[in-house]
């Protein structure tokens, strides 16, 4: 999830009054609790395999009479996912991409034993991470091979949460599963885009989409995101490419004692060296400038520290221990976002102790929050779950009253395209874990 930084005068934010519009005849699931896990595989390797080749885990498809319930028995079972846990039985994660630091005053660490030592003290959070990591390996698979243009955003987004919850098997949210919505922005929205209930937007062949997946275990989150597209002729090869490697590039240059301006610098020199044609006219690949990385706290998806992906003068350095998001955009467009379209994304703010919620149903709405999220961000569609009707007032009340922050989607301008990659990275005393990568990216 992005880190945004618009200023005042680029915006006034419209608070919404649509509550007496909120659509309240469907009935919602009354819990947001993950689905139980199935039943172990003996072979773990097996089971690994199985599993990227599952469908949604949800409802099957109704009955269409008698004479067809033959046909059916015939057809191969689609198995359930099953949780993480039973394909690692002894609770060892793989690890993910081990890196050196660079900078020479750090040379010593990874030779030291002392550091190895008290990187093993550690143990049990960074299980946590590769555990998240692990499930979103898996998951962005599933999403990868199973996405198809012409499906809505709302089936995608519940293929993929669907897919988390049953990996963490967790019997509450804030023990594992969904680390924040699912982004699924398109071509010139640069994230922050997840459906409400009822939106009927479709993914089309020739749109260029940011897939932005959060996974929790224990507050614990692994925050990492790709693009994707279905477009044959190699249309946003260039913007792709560009995007990858400035994001890789951020992540070679990151490490403890690292200046973040010095991150920035290096993304900025590497996106920028690529340029993309669209329609005979070659326009450059900008970074977006006022969109960041971060670093990631228990249960805080924006912990304090932005990571810059254009020098911005930021001498504030990494420390070890630390967890960083390293994400970066490219755009044919401005290369500057702002806010634009119906919110879906939000969170709780985290120093709430002096402010009041200004009515009962408001009161109430924050403990259903607070119960389900805590601090971890949130979408409408969470809040269907749990059963919640006719909330939107409450909720614009808890955002006027600075309890609540509202992250609506962030575009560049009609027209432009906008691609994204990030990945989690773990500073540990002796090396650096980029835990989140994979095959893929």
């Amino acid at each position: 999830m992005t880190e945004v930084a618009v200023s005042a005068g680029d915006v006034t934010k419209k608070v919404e009054e649509l509550s007496i519009a909120q659509d309240n005849n469907g009935s919602s699931e009354k819990a947001i609790a993950a689905n139980g896990a199935s039943k172990p595989k003996e072979d773990a390797e097996a089971e690994h395999d199985e599993d990227y080749d599952e469908a949604e885990d949800g409802e099957g498809a109704t009955g269409t009479g008698d004479k067809k319930k033959k046909k059916k028995k015939n057809k191969k079972k689609k198995k359930k996912l099953t949780s993480i846990d039973s394909a690692y039985p002894d609770g060892v994660f793989p690890e993910g991409e081990w890196q050196e630091y660079h900078l020479d005053v750090n040379t010593h660490r990874s030779t030291s034993e002392e550091l190895r030592y008290l990187d093993r003290q550690k143990n049990n959070r960074w299980e946590d991470f590769r555990k998240g990591a692990e499930i979103h390996r898996r998951v962005r698979h599933k999403a990868q091979s199973s996405i198809r243009p012409g499906m809505t955003m709302t089936e995608i987004a519940d293929l993929i949460e669907n897919s988390i919850r049953s990996y963490a098997a967790a019997d509450h949210t804030l023990k594992a599963g969904i680390g924040f919505p699912t982004g699924l922005s398109l071509n010139h929205v640069a994230a922050h885009y997840t459906p409400n209930a009822g939106d009927k937007l479709v993914l089309g062949k020739d749109d260029l989409m940011k897939v932005d997946i959060g996974v929790h275990v224990n507050g614990h989150i692994c925050d990492s995101a790709f693009t994707m597209t279905f477009n044959e002729d190699g249309k946003y090869d260039s913007i792709m490419q560009a995007v990858k490697a400035a994001t890789n590039a951020g992540i070679k240059e990151a490490g403890i004692d690292v200046r973040l301006n010095d991150i920035g610098e290096v993304v900025q020199e590497v996106m920028e060296s690529y340029e993309m044609e669209l329609n005979g006219k070659t326009y450059p690949i900008k970074c977006i400038r006022n969109l960041n990385g971060h670093n990631i706290g228990d249960f805080i998806i924006h912990s304090g520290k932005t990571v810059p992906i254009v020098p911005n003068g930021d001498m504030t350095k990494m420390e070890e221990g630390e967890t960083f998001a390293i994400e970066t955009f490219g755009s044919t467009g401005n290369g500057y976002v702002l806010p634009e379209g119906e919110c879906s994304h939000y969170a709780r703010n985290q120093d709430i102790a002096n402010l009041r919620p200004p009515t009962e149903k408001s009161k109430a709405l924050l403990n259903v929050i607070n119960e389900n999220f805590g601090t971890l961000p949130w979408c409408r569609r969470y809040l269907d779950r749990t059963g919640e009707e006719k909330y939107l007032y409450a909720l614009n009340q808890l955002v006027r009253a600075g309890i609540v922050e509202e992250y609506p989607p962030i575009v560049d301008i009609k027209g432009s395209y906008t691609a994204q990659f990030e990945h989690t990275i773990l500073l540990h005393p002796h090396k650096k874990e980029v835990v989140t990568r994979g095959d893929d990216y």
